[in-house]
């Protein structure tokens, strides 16, 4: 018997973000899924080692890694009609979490339990801030795209830029590992790479 569900997530690379915009260059789910991956990952170190935290940096990758693949089959719903009202957003999370079950049952069930902890958030305290972290993460990484994208010339991004960088001077309030990430590490994005150097 054959499982679909690494098939079905290796699919992450088809599905284009940003979709009711121009972008000067595209950016797929699996870029997107990474760069999560990889900033919340140094969420969960901040956390660690300036805010003496205990928090697990590698399942907060994972995390980042699945925290869309619902959008294999859903596509990119895009923010503001995601977020337009409550009920589209609780409708929309009820289609995600339904998604999610559905990729799930691509998994033997002897696998399906490890993965769903990846899916779903448990109970604990640092389960949950820890997921916050990831949240940010993938706010951090629309942040990039939109900073990339001002970079090059594009202007489309200037409204999304506003709206994100609002919900991250919110979130610097609770949470000082992005406090610290958009203080020290942010500013070198957009540089040439001779600037980099």
């Amino acid at each position: 018997m054959s499982f679909h569900f690494f098939a079905a997530i290796s699919r992450m690379k088809y599905i284009n973000r940003w979709a009711l915009m121009r972008n000067s260059r595209e950016e797929n789910l699996s870029e997107h899924s990474m760069e999560v991956a990889m900033i919340a990952h140094a969420l969960c170190i901040i956390a660690n080692t300036r805010f003496d935290r205990s928090l697990n940096a590698d399942r907060a990758a994972v995390v980042g890694i699945y925290h869309d693949a619902s959008e294999i089959i859903t596509g990119d719903m895009p923010t503001p009609v995601k977020y337009y009202s409550e009920d589209i957003r609780d409708a929309y999370k009820k289609v995600e979490a339904v998604a999610e079950y559905k990729l799930l049952n691509k998994l033997p069930d002897d696998m399906r339990e490890p993965y769903e902890r990846v899916f779903f958030a448990g109970e604990e305290s640092d389960d949950i801030y820890m997921r916050r972290l990831v949240k940010a993460a993938d706010k951090l990484s629309a942040l990039i795209k939109c900073i990339e994208e001002e970079k090059s010339g594009n202007t489309e991004f200037a409204t999304a830029k506003e709206s994100t960088l609002k919900t991250l001077t919110a979130m610097r309030e609770e949470l000082p590992e992005v406090d610290v990430f958009m203080d020290e590490f942010l500013p070198p994005y957009g540089k040439t790479l001779d600037e980099l150097n």
